[in-house]
């Protein structure tokens, strides 16, 4: 079978989603089709672009391109195909579940509650076309049953090098892989780590979308004293990350409403415990409070908690990251099992 995954891209920026096409055109080679991704550039700013790139995602014709299409991110879902599959990474955020938070963008602009209401009336006439609905995660499938009315099936992928996560003896630090973002919350941790009561330290691995922002969280790492107790590692390779999850007495990942979290499954494959919040979405799917790892309000002093408690016990952190190793295994999370329910 010849299969398009069409997905959206911003120009230079690569994350999760990325690994996720990927991932799955890889597993569709595997399986023996022939799979290509066709990635959209996107453009969100000023907003009306979006606009603009959602009649171009309507106007393309892929109908006898492939034999099926796979939608993976907005606007790039919107592509019109008569045998096409959604697996739903998310849809575009500002217009719904961050529409009025404070990482919103879209509510500021003059005519943003009429590009919204465009953004949510094309998913609501458009999405049910499909011939079958799948996300990434019960959170995005809850949004989307919220917002839309629209029901579908979550369904888990691993990331990336899966098999290649080991886990080895502890050392003194927390690691923190993540785009540097403000939704990815780098500035509750440096906020936390002033609260702390341990000499806890925390290593980020990761690079900024915004250039100016590194900048920021390191003078705020200065103004809360905590600089010495902080390493800002940038853009690291799979097998160091894999290192450095290795080595770490455990993981801290305390997003706002992730969609899903690599960071979290990672950090389970290689034995390690996840310190996240309780506003975090995605990772507490997998975080069980006290058995694979600790949830915490997602203030500073809650989260100075956590650290402090896995910190000063040291063995308490082993046993769970165990607990969220075994969890993994018994949630059957591979791409065999993804290729089998895209395709049925």
């Amino acid at each position: 079978m010849r299969i398009l995954i069409a997905t959206t891209q911003v120009p230079f920026v690569k994350g999760g989603a990325e690994a996720l096409a990927e991932g799955l055109r890889e597993a569709l080679q595997k399986a023996g089709h022939e799979t290509e991704i066709v990635a959209v550039p996107f453009k969100w700013h000023p907003p009306e672009k979006i606009l603009d790139q959602m009649l171009a995602c309507r106007l393309l014709d892929l109908s006898e391109a492939a034999d099926l299409l796979i939608g993976l991110k907005f606007p790039a879902y919107l592509i019109p195909h008569p045998n096409k599959v959604l697996w739903i990474v998310h849809q575009h955020r500002t217009a719904y579940e961050l529409w009025d938070h404070t990482f919103g963008d879209l509510i500021y602009a003059p005519n943003g509650a009429e590009i919204r209401d465009a953004i949510r009336q094309a998913d609501r006439q458009l999405i049910p076309r499909s011939k079958a609905i799948f996300t990434i995660s019960i959170n995005v499938t809850r949004r989307l049953k919220n917002y839309c009315a629209i029901d579908s099936t979550p369904l888990y992928h691993p990331p990336p090098y899966a098999n290649q996560f080991y886990s080895a003896p502890a050392e003194d630090y927390l690691f923190f892989p993540s785009l540097l973002s403000p939704p990815k919350r780098q500035s509750l941790v440096l906020e936390a780590l002033a609260q702390t009561s341990q000499p806890v330290r925390v290593l980020f691995a990761g690079t900024s979308d915004r250039p100016a922002y590194s900048e920021e969280l390191k003078g705020l790492s200065r103004k809360l004293k905590v600089e010495n107790r902080v390493e800002w590692l940038g853009q690291v390779s799979q097998e160091e990350k894999r290192t450095l999850y290795a080595h770490a007495l455990g993981a801290i990942f305390p997003p706002v409403d992730e969609d899903y979290g690599y960071v979290t499954l990672e950090a389970m494959l290689a034995f390690k415990p996840v310190i996240t919040c309780a506003d975090s979405g995605g990772p507490l799917e997998f975080v069980r409070h006290k058995k694979t790892g600790l949830i915490a309000e997602p203030k500073a002093e809650d989260l100075a908690a956590a650290m402090d408690e896995l910190w000063e016990n040291r063995q308490r952190a082993e046993e769970l990251g165990e607990a969220g190793h075994m969890l993994y295994d018994q949630l059957d999370i591979c791409w065999h099992g993804v290729v089998r329910k895209l395709l049925s």
